[in-house]
């Protein structure tokens, strides 16, 4: 992949290589990074609802509302908590909002007919101006308040870049990075679902995502990866922008730079596109630290969490951290990149069904009881499940000892992307998945 500026930000401080994220889907992680809580203690699983308009959570400090109640100036522009959640000023959180993300622009109709009419799940090459996309517009409000930013007062500046988040529109420029003929697909292995459990295809039943099976058949897979490793470079090149106001502004000798995502997201492993999984693909995210308190060019590739990141900027910017946040500080990586973390990073899609991963292991226990373990250094693809295998059983034991003891069920207006367990039976978005339905081979929900 070319991301020159995400080569240039982990040149200024430490990558964390083996980052999780605590839920595969963008409100519930967005909300525990933003929190400082697991998905399993908020009760917030889906999509739904703003945790705000939920009686026992709405009261709950979040990360900018902290910093901002210490004093600091507090602006956003883009996708931070989930959507337009939050998204407006003088409430707890910011004191200023920069541009939304997620509005344009499109094409008069979609690029690839896809099972899902969903307009968001479109690829590929699309002539308009990169002025136009929202990414643009909140790399240019950021670099101009960075560039205006006062000197006698702290500030929080949120940016949320929304790629490389379907659709993955790119214009020639970015295309071009990737020429076809030398694009690299991701590996994949025929009938590699065949040692997982049925459970697995539970926490993405039906979703608007293709699977592989509809990328190969309409010769669309090498368009898909292509126009997704496009819109990254795209989205590296505002990065770039706002680190050279950064740079310009004054402020970058003393300023904690963080970069993250909220989850990852498949290309076609596991015979799926899209995140709503608990393996590597979905559950590592980028992580990278620079600025004052992190070494520089420095990778650190300890078992850490998104989870961290609230009361690692609390320790950074010598603030009081709040009480009940479950995160561990990661000043002691950032100080020595091989400092030992005291326990695994954990990932959660909805009650009863998560992940442990280690600096080797990953094991997955879902709903239904059935398990997954896989040795992540000599098996990176996940292609062999190792938890039938009696050998296996002390790694099992010990890892499972670190899944959640008790669950939070889901909060009062949960909707999108839950799945429940009703008298041990499953059900997603409300409708039972009985034992003789064929897992979905293409979805069509929207």
């Amino acid at each position: 992949m070319k991301t020159p500026n995400f080569d240039r930000l982990a040149a200024m401080g430490t990558t964390f290589t083996n980052a999780h994220c605590q839920s595969v889907l963008c409100n519930p992680s967005r909300l525990s990074v933003l929190t400082g809580l697991r998905p399993t203690t908020t009760g917030i699983y889906g999509l739904a609802p703003w945790f705000r308009n939920v009686p026992e959570l709405k009261d709950l400090t979040t990360l900018p509302q902290h910093f901002r109640d210490n004093g600091y100036r507090t602006y956003v522009a883009g996708k931070i908590f989930h959507g337009n959640y939050g998204f407006k000023a003088g409430g707890p959180d910011w004191d200023e909002v920069g541009p939304p993300a997620g509005g344009a622009p499109f094409p008069a109709k979609k690029l690839v007919n896809t099972p899902s009419p969903m307009k968001l799940v479109d690829w590929g090459f699309f002539p308009h101006k990169d002025e136009d996309k929202d990414d643009y517009k909140i790399a240019s409000w950021s670099a101009e308040r960075l560039v205006e930013m006062p000197d006698d007062k702290p500030f929080f500046l949120a940016t949320g870049f929304f790629l490389p988040h379907v659709p993955n529109f790119a214009t020639r420029k970015w295309m071009d990075l990737y020429p076809e003929e030398t694009l690299k697909l991701p590996e994949v292995m025929e009938n590699d679902r065949a040692d997982t459990p049925r459970s697995s295809w539970w926490l993405h039943w039906q979703l608007p995502e293709p699977r592989l099976e509809f990328l190969k058949k309409e010769n669309e897979w090498i368009n898909f990866v292509r126009s997704y490793l496009a819109t990254v470079s795209f989205m590296d090149a505002q990065l770039g922008r706002v680190l050279d106001a950064l740079e310009k502004s004054g402020h970058a000798d003393n300023t904690v730079i963080v970069l993250w995502s909220d989850h990852g997201f498949h290309l076609g492993e596991k015979e799926i596109t899209g995140k709503n999984t608990l393996w590597e693909r979905s559950t590592r995210v980028p992580l990278m630290f620079a600025g004052p308190g992190s070494l520089r060019g420095t990778r650190c590739a300890e078992p850490v969490e998104l989870l961290d990141i609230f009361p690692t900027l609390c320790d950074l910017a010598g603030l009081p951290k709040p009480a009940g946040l479950e995160g561990l500080s990661l000043v002691p990586q950032l100080e020595d990149a091989s400092a030992v973390r005291a326990r695994p990073a954990l990932t959660n899609h909805n009650p009863g069904n998560n992940s442990v991963r280690d600096i080797r292991w990953r094991y997955i226990r879902y709903m239904d009881g059935a398990e997954e373990l896989y040795d992540m250094e000599k098996d990176p693809n996940e292609f062999k499940n190792l938890a039938g295998d009696p050998a296996f059983a002390a790694e099992i034991e010990r890892l499972k000892k670190w899944l959640p003891a008790k669950e939070k069920p889901h909060a009062p207006g949960s909707a999108s992307r839950i799945l429940e367990s009703r008298n041990g039976k499953p059900f997603w978005e409300g409708k039972e998945i009985l034992p003789g339905d064929p897992i979905p081979e293409i979805s069509a929900a929207d």
